[in-house]
């Protein structure tokens, strides 16, 4: 039994953001109803009909597994009156109704706080939005890669000798993290029902998760009147053994000592130069800082005679905090990860298995069993059977085009 059995989403969000949202609660064990439009569906999927989105060997769609994993998929058209009625109806059935869609098309479908609420006064509304609910840029669309990593993250992730800002690293970064954030807050929402009875509204944007992100670094541009927090160089690093050094074979290692002066006896030795210890230019913090271009520079000669995996053999007896630097493939493989079930495999029909990660939270010790991510409107006749249909009815309706 999932910590969220019996919660039951109505979920009427595509993409990521929020959908990832639902796939955290399916994974927690609550029954998660995605509401697509049954001619065109999440557009995420038309992405990977047109090939813009790559299927993985198997036919796996990846970007649509990654947020809709262990949904219920049903095909609705909710401009069509027998579609927004069947929306209601499972409304009536939910603890939560979950949303990405903007204000304008909200008020189009009918589906604003006070129309979900007028079928169940008791829901949960959930919204998610790239700038928030109040404000000039409410009704302004927005993606990770625009709001959350260009508006705010880009300028801070930058190193001062780009002359552009750092494109987003990876699809779906602020995406995913959004998802977990909402996740939480539904969770809180419904703790706060069973303790009071009162339904909350629960608003988040990407705007700010960003801005909560980077939280530390705006605080401190406000309290000494900085627009930006001054970065150096990674030869100029105050403290040399918090750095990236690079490997033989070109591969990196991140050191994250931060009490240097209790770590770096203890890593020179570890690294074969005991006699860096006392060396005057190198024996404490503020001899170091003084001199970090110089002691970078002998970290890096030493860290270059050494092949990453003999580095990695080293470094497993170093007291200070360390890291291998690794790549998507070896994470899949790493021996840590897969002891704590930080990675899950995902059967296909077809028979096809697919390795994906997990949300990080795990309950009683477990980690979740994942199934795949649902087809386009599979679930629809399943679905809407349980809240009252017969087959004619749905026959009718989708002869009318209102459901898939």
């Amino acid at each position: 039994m999932g910590v969220m059995d019996g919660v039951r989403v109505v979920e009427v969000a595509s993409w990521t953001y929020v959908p990832a949202a639902g796939a955290v609660l399916a994974e927690w064990g609550a029954d998660v109803i995605k509401v697509e439009h049954p001619v065109t569906g999440d557009p995420q999927r038309g992405l990977s009909a047109m090939g813009l989105v790559p299927q993985g060997p198997g036919g796996v769609d990846y970007m649509i597994e990654l947020p809709n994993r262990g949904k219920k998929s049903v095909g609705i058209d909710l401009t069509t009156p027998d579609g927004r009625e069947a929306l209601l109806k499972l409304v009536v059935t939910a603890d939560v109704f979950l949303t990405n869609y903007l204000p304008p098309l909200r008020k189009k479908l009918g589906i604003e706080l006070e129309d979900i609420r007028a079928a169940n006064p008791n829901i949960i509304y959930v919204r998610g939005s790239g700038h928030g609910e109040r404000g000039p840029e409410k009704d302004k669309g927005a993606y990770d890669g625009s709001t959350f990593w260009g508006r705010v993250i880009a300028a801070q992730a930058t190193p001062a000798d780009r002359d552009w800002p750092l494109n987003q690293p990876f699809a779906a970064f602020g995406d995913l993290m959004g998802g977990l954030t909402t996740a939480g807050g539904i969770s809180a929402a419904l703790f706060h029902r069973e303790r009071t009875g009162e339904a909350t509204i629960v608003d988040t944007s990407l705007l700010a998760l960003a801005m909560w992100a980077t939280g530390a670094n705006i605080l401190a541009a406000g309290l000494f009147g900085m627009t930006q927090i001054p970065q150096g160089g990674r030869d100029q690093m105050p403290n040399p053994i918090m750095n990236m050094y690079r490997t033989k074979d070109g591969r990196f290692v991140t050191l994250m000592m931060l009490q240097s002066d209790r770590f770096w006896p203890d890593l020179v030795t570890t690294i074969g130069h005991p006699e860096l210890a006392d060396d005057p230019k190198y024996k404490d913090a503020a001899a170091r800082f003084e001199n970090r271009k110089e002691c970078i520079t002998t970290l890096d000669s030493i860290f270059a005679e050494k092949t990453f995996d003999e580095w990695r053999e080293i470094l497993a007896n170093a007291k200070g905090v360390w890291e291998p630097v690794e790549t998507p493939g070896e994470l899949l493989e790493d021996e840590q990860a897969l002891a704590n079930g930080y990675v899950r495999h995902i059967t296909l029909d077809n028979g096809t298995s697919f390795r994906i990660v997990p949300s990080p939270l795990q309950f009683n010790e477990s980690p979740p069993d994942l199934v795949r991510a649902p087809l386009h409107g599979e679930h629809t006749d399943e679905i809407l059977q349980s809240v009252g249909y017969d087959m004619d009815q749905l026959i009718e309706m989708k002869v009318k085009g209102a459901i898939l």
